[in-house]
């Protein structure tokens, strides 16, 4: 049975297809796993441990050592992209009381922020070139739950212990510290940072009910066109303004596999959002499948813009004479008689 490769068939599918899987035993055979020991450590319980090992993994990625322009360039698309999420979720909270078409504060931040980075580098590989890339060195600061910790800690929507937002970061920080000092442990961890995905993603459907959920689905589809749509507007247009094609811009305008993981961090940092962070965990995934679906089709779209206005610059640009290599709008120089000269 080609079981991986019709997990890989979803977009997303090695974080996506274990969060269903996990969501269902939960909901029909809650305390299937519940038996103690190792097993039971698979079941929500040990979403925590799983998550601070996929955070440190994702730490070793982030070097230090970029061209001037990338590091530029990767921090305004950064900028734009968690910029444009804080401006629409405050504004959902203060003007629409934390709920918009069913859409949270905690939802719209959690999918916004955090950018697919393996879509990312496979379509700038594709599309872009080894420059566009290289600005995900700056983006990769999304990963994880920490700036959405921050961004609602900041604007007084959450209460979170200062030691609780060191606990978040303190293994990305660990990670990038050890992948900056050896490039063979920032490979190792690289190469195998796929095998803790699905524990990870399993481990958080162990947490949530399907019956609380049954309303997420449309306000799901609706934020992953939201996040393609709005993100992959200022995206792009921060990618232009500094110099960019706007083809790393595009590629941005996804949302990661490991934010559907974002709202149930946040719940056990901040209670509070304990009853919010289901129906948001399952809004998110949907949003990670729809942008998955769409970033690569509007990435490819303005690769073809791109070339087409190459093309055009290319035919209203001058063609050199093939006698003399003047311009050919130009008068041909003929040689002047020996006197002249």
């Amino acid at each position: 049975m080609k079981i991986y490769q019709a997990i890989n068939r979803v977009p997303g599918g090695l974080m996506v297809v274990p969060l269903f899987v996990g969501m269902l035993v939960n909901t029909f055979a809650p305390n299937a796993l519940k038996i103690g020991g190792f097993t039971q450590a698979l079941t929500n319980a040990g979403y925590p441990t799983i998550l601070a090992m996929y955070l440190f993994t994702a730490g070793t990625k982030m070097t230090l050592r970029a061209a001037p322009k990338m590091l530029r360039r990767g921090l305004g698309i950064l900028v734009a992209k968690v910029g444009i999420a804080v401006i629409l979720a405050l504004g959902v909270a203060h003007l629409f009381h934390g709920n918009f078409l069913g859409l949270s504060t905690l939802a719209l931040l959690a999918a916004m922020n955090d950018t697919n980075g393996g879509m990312f580098l496979a379509l700038t590989s594709t599309f872009g070139t080894k420059e566009d890339a290289g600005t995900y060195v700056v983006q990769s600061v999304e990963t994880g739950p920490f700036v959405t910790m921050l961004v609602l800690v900041g604007a007084g929507l959450a209460v979170i212990p200062w030691l609780t937002m060191v606990s978040v970061i303190a293994p990305i920080a660990a990670g990038a510290i050890l992948g900056n000092l050896d490039k063979e442990l920032r490979e190792f961890f690289g190469r195998h940072e796929p095998i803790i995905v699905p524990f990870m993603a399993f481990t958080l459907g162990e947490g949530i009910n399907l019956k609380s959920v049954t309303t997420a689905g449309i306000p799901g589809i609706l934020l992953g066109v939201g996040v393609l749509v709005i993100t992959g507007i200022v995206c792009i247009a921060a990618d232009r303004l500094l110099g960019g094609s706007g083809i790393a811009g595009a590629a941005a305008s996804s949302t990661a596999g490991n934010a559907a993981g974002t709202p149930q961090a946040v719940a056990i940092a901040d209670p509070t959002y304990a009853a919010i962070a289901p129906i948001a965990t399952v809004q998110v995934a949907a949003s990670v499948i729809v942008t998955a679906i769409l970033t690569p089709i509007l990435t490819a779209f303005v690769h073809r813009r791109l070339k087409r206005r190459e093309r055009e610059t290319q035919a209203l640009a001058p063609v050199a004479s093939p006698v003399t290599g003047d311009d050919e709008a130009g008068q041909i120089d003929h040689p002047q008689p020996a006197a002249n000269r």
